[in-house]
C-alpha cells in the first residue's frame, strides 16, 4: 500500500488496492483527526432530514432544508469527498454509485478482497490504437465479464456462495484461498500458487471468482507464461476445456490476450480448443479478431478454418474489416470469393463498411505475402492493404454481374448507396478503385438527383472534386443537373459549410475568404448561361451565397476591425518609440560639432538604418490598418481585397518590430560596448524572442492568406487521378 506516498496532515491515506487492514486503520485515525463527527457519519451513516406528510415520513427535498440540515448534509458531503480523494481510480469508479458515505465505506470493505474483472485486465492488455475502438470490442468485453454487474449488486456474496451456485463444494477456508490464488496468478507467482494448490487440490480446476474463472483463464488473460507452464503440468488434457460462466474456454482468453506462447502451449495439450465456442457461439480466433489482435488471428487462421461453418467466415470477415485487420480480410476473400457477396446482420456488404471508413487506412498488422504486392494507385505510390482489398471485392463483384446491370445495382445500393457513402466522408481513395473499374459511376444520381460529385462540393471535399474535374466529359455536362429543389452545382458550393469545416481557419474573416474560394472554384466549371439559373426559390446561386453568408460576412466585418484598430494601436506604439529615439541619439553628440560621438562606429549606422526602417515600416502599416477600417465590407471585399491588405500589414509591421528590436540592441551596443560587453550581447540575444515569438503565432494564419491554395492542399491528395495507374 502506498501509505507513504500520503503521508501527509492535509491528504488521506491513498489506497492502492493492497493491504487493505492497514489502510482502514490509517484512514480511521485520519478522519477522526479531521474531525470525530465525520467519522461518526461514515460509521453510522447521515441523518437524512425528513418530514411528515400525512402522518408518514418522507424525505426533504434539498430546497427544503434548513440550516441544521444543511449542516448534517455538509458532514455528509465532507465524509464523501475524503473518501473520494483516498481511493484509487479503479475502486473509486466501483463506489461512485454509492449515495452515503457509510454506503461507500462498506462497499470498499466488501470488494477489496476481489481482484480486477477480466473486463478491465483485456482493457489494460489492449494496444492504445485499440483502446480508442473499445465500441467494437464491447461485445466480447461484457462476454468476459458478463456476471461482474451482477456481483456489484450483492456485493456481500461470498465466495463460498458463489462455488455453491456453480456446485463446487469449497469451505470456507479454501474459500479464502481463492481470492489469495486469484492475486497470485495475476502477478504470475508460481511458487507460492503451487503451494496454495498442494494444500488443497481443487483449486487447480475449481472455479475461484464470480465469472467462474478458473486459475488457468487467469494466468492466462494476465500473459504469466511460466505460470501457465507450470500450471499445466499438473492439469489434464479434459481440464482445459472448462469453461466460465459465458462459455469461454482459458485458451480463448490467450488468443483475446495475444498471448501466441501461451496459446502454442495450450494446442500441444488438446487441439480441440480451436473448436470450442462460447455461448454466443464466436470461436477463439473470432475473439482475437474482435479484440484487434491481428498477429494472434493470423496465427490461428490456417488451423481454424477447417472447421469453419459459413457463418463463421462471414463473422470472421466482417470482424477483421470492423477491426482494421485488412490483409487477413484480403486472404479470406480470395480463398472464398463469395465473401465479396456476403451481408453483415445489418445488411451490408464489406465494400458498404469500407465506404465509411474514416479510421487509419493502413492494417494493424501485414501479411508477408502482400508485401510486394504490385498495384499502385498512382506511378510510384504503394498501395495500402486496405485498397486492395477495396480492389479485389470490386473486382470479383463486377467479373460476376458484368452482364447483369440489376443485380450490380442492387448489390452497390442495397442497404445504401455506397458511392455516396464515401462521397460524404471524402474517401476519394475507395472511390478511386469503384470509378476505375466503373467509369459510369460518376452519373449515378441519388434519389434527390445529386451525383457524387455534387456530394464533393456540399462537404467540400475539393480533392475529390479537382480530381473529377479533370475528366473534360464532364464540364459543362454537370452544370446542367439539378436536384430536386431545382438547384444546380453552383447553388450547392454556395450553401454555407457546416461550422465544423469552417473552424479549420480561424476569424470570420478568413473564413468568408476561403467560401469565396471554393464558390470560385465551382464556378470555374460552369458555363457562362449555367450561373444565372435559378432554384426552385428563384435564387440565382450568387444570390444564395450572399442570403446564406450573410450573418459571416458581418462577423468577419466585425473581426476584421478590432484586428486593425488592434494592429494600428500597435505600429502607432512603435512609430512613437523610433521616432523618438531618432531624436535623442544614443552616446550623445559633440558639443562643439553637433555630430554624434560614436558617427564612425558601425554598430552606429546599424541603429540609424534600423530606426529608419522601423519609422517607414510601421507608417506604413498605419496606413494599410487605416484603409481596412474604412473599406466598405462587401462580399468581393473579402474575396482578395482585405485579406491582401491585412497580410501587407502584418508583414509591415512585423518588419518594424523586428527594425525596432534591432535598434534598440544596437543602442545598447553602443552605450554600454567599453567594459560591459556581456550586456551589450544579452540585450541583443534577448531582443530576437519577441521576433521569434511573433513569427511563431503569425505563421499559420500568414499561410492561409498569402497562399489561398494552402487550403485547398490541406484538405486535397494532390498529383492522385481518379483513375488508377497500375503498374506491374
Amino acid at each position: 500500500m502506498s501509505i507513504v506516498e500520503s503521508r501527509s496532515i492535509s491528504k488521506p491515506p491513498y489506497y492502492d488496492g493492497k493491504n487493505y487492514a492497514e489502510w482502514e486503520k490509517s484512514m480511521m485515525i485520519y478522519i477522526q483527526s479531521v474531525d470525530f463527527k465525520l467519522w461518526l457519519v461514515i460509521k453510522n451513516g447521515p441523518k437524512v432530514p425528513k418530514k411528515t406528510i400525512d402522518g408518514k415520513e418522507c424525505e426533504k427535498s434539498e430546497d427544503e432544508y434548513n440550516d441544521e440540515d444543511m449542516k448534517m448534509m455538509e458532514q455528509e458531503a465532507k465524509a464523501k469527498h475524503i473518501l473520494c480523494c483516498a481511493l484509487n481510480p479503479f475502486d473509486l469508479k466501483r463506489v461512485s454509485s454509492c449515495k452515503t458515505a457509510k454506503e461507500m465505506w462498506d462497499k470498499v470493505e466488501n470488494i477489496t478482497e476481489r481482484v480486477i474483472s477480466l473486463k478491465d485486465l483485456f482493457l489494460f492488455l489492449l494496444p492504445p490504437s485499440y483502446q480508442r475502438k473499445l465500441k467494437a470490442h464491447e461485445s466480447f468485453l461484457k462476454a468476459v465479464s458478463g456476471v461482474q454487474d451482477q456481483a456489484e449488486a450483492a456485493p456481500n456474496t461470498s465466495n463460498a456462495e458463489i462455488s455453491e451456485e456453480t456446485n463446487v463444494d469449497l469451505e470456507k477456508g479454501v474459500s479464502n484461498l481463492c481470492v489469495s490464488i486469484e492475486k497470485l496468478a495475476l502477478e504470475g507467482n508460481w511458487q507460492e500458487a503451487k503451494g496454495m494448490i498442494e494444500k488443497e487440490k481443487k483449486l487447480i480446476n475449481a472455479p475461484i471468482t464470480t465469472g467462474e474463472f478458473r486459475l488457468l483463464h487467469i494466468a492466462a488473460a494476465a500473459n504469466q507464461i511460466e505460470f501457465v507452464k507450470q500450471l499445466l503440468k499438473m492439469l489434464n488434457n479434459s481440464d482445459l476445456e472448462l469453461t466460465d460462466i459465458n462459455g469461454h474456454t482459458a485458451f480463448c482468453f490467450a488468443a483475446a490476450a495475444g498471448n501466441i506462447k501461451i496459446v502454442d502451449l495450450m494446442l500441444e495439450r488438446n487441439d480441440k480448443l480451436l473448436t470450442i465456442r462460447d455461448h454466443k457461439n464466436y470461436t477463439p480466433i473470432q475473439n482475437a479478431a474482435l479484440l484487434g489482435r491481428c498477429k494472434m488471428a493470423w496465427h490461428l487462421y490456417d488451423q481454424s478454418v477447417n472447421c469453419f461453418e459459413e457463418k463463421d467466415w462471414k463473422l470472421l470477415f466482417f470482424t477483421c474489416i470492423e477491426a482494421g485487420i485488412y490483409d487477413l480480410a484480403l486472404k479470406m476473400v480470395r480463398d472464398r470469393n463469395a465473401l465479396a457477396f456476403a451481408r453483415d446482420p445489418k445488411e451490408k456488404t464489406a465494400l458498404h463498411v469500407l465506404s465509411k471508413n474514416q479510421t487509419s487506412m493502413d492494417s494493424c498488422c501485414h501479411d508477408p505475402e502482400h508485401d510486394d504486392y504490385s498495384s499502385m494507385i498512382n506511378p510510384d505510390v504503394r498501395k495500402p492493404v486496405v485498397f486492395q482489398l477495396v480492389k479485389f471485392l470490386w473486382t470479383t463483384i463486377l467479373d460476376k454481374y458484368q452482364n447483369s446491370k440489376d443485380d450490380l445495382k442492387e448489390i452497390r445500393n442495397k442497404p445504401s448507396k455506397l458511392i455516396f457513402d464515401a462521397a460524404k466522408l471524402g474517401n476519394f481513395e475507395f472511390l478511386s478503385e469503384l470509378v476505375s473499374g466503373y467509369p459510369n459511376l460518376i452519373w449515378d444520381v441519388d434519389s434527390e438527383n445529386r451525383t457524387i460529385l455534387h456530394f464533393a462540393v456540399m462537404h467540400r471535399h475539393s480533392s475529390f472534386f479537382d480530381l473529377v474535374n479533370k475528366i473534360q466529359q464532364i464540364k459543362g455536362t454537370i452544370g446542367k443537373y439539378k436536384d430536386k429543389q431545382g438547384n444546380t452545382i453552383l447553388h450547392l458550393a454556395a450553401k454555407l459549410v457546416p461550422q465544423g469545416q469552417l473552424e479549420w481557419v480561424s476569424g470570420a474573416a478568413f473564413q468568408m475568404h476561403l467560401e469565396l474560394l471554393w464558390f470560385e472554384k465551382v464556378k470555374q466549371i460552369m458555363l457562362p448561361a449555367q450561373i444565372k439559373l435559378r432554384n426552385s426559390e428563384e435564387l440565382t446561386a450568387q444570390e444564395l451565397f450572399s442570403k446564406e453568408h450573410n450573418k459571416l460576412r458581418e462577423d468577419g466585418e466585425d473581426w476584421m476591425k478590432k484586428t486593425a484598430e488592434s494592429s494600428m494601436l500597435i505600429s502607432t506604439v512603435i512609430a512613437t518609440g523610433v521616432f523618438t529615439a531618432a531624436t535623442s541619439l544614443p552616446g550623445g553628440t559633440n558639443d562643439d560639432t553637433g555630430k554624434p560621438n560614436y558617427l564612425s562606429e558601425t554598430s552606429f549606422l546599424v541603429f540609424t538604418i534600423s530606426d529608419a526602417l522601423a519609422l517607414t515600416s510601421s507608417s506604413t502599416a498605419i496606413l494599410i490598418f487605416l484603409s481596412i477600417l474604412v473599406s466598405r465590407y462587401r462580399e468581393s471585399d473579402f474575396h482578395k481585397s482585405l485579406p491582401l491588405k491585412l497580410i501587407i500589414g502584418w508583414i509591415t509591421l512585423f518588419i518594424s518590430i523586428a527594425s525596432m528590436m534591432v535598434a534598440f540592441s544596437s543602442a545598447f551596443f553602443i552605450i554600454y560596448y567599453h567594459g560591459l560587453i556581456w550586456v551589450s550581447s544579452s540585450i541583443a540575444i534577448l531582443s530576437s524572442i519577441p521576433i521569434l515569438l511573433y513569427i511563431c503565432l503569425q505563421y499559420s494564419l500568414f499561410s492561409v492568406i498569402i497562399n489561398p491554395s494552402y487550403y485547398w492542399r490541406k484538405i486535397a491528395v494532390s498529383g492522385k487521378n481518379i483513375f488508377r495507374v497500375n503498374k506491374k
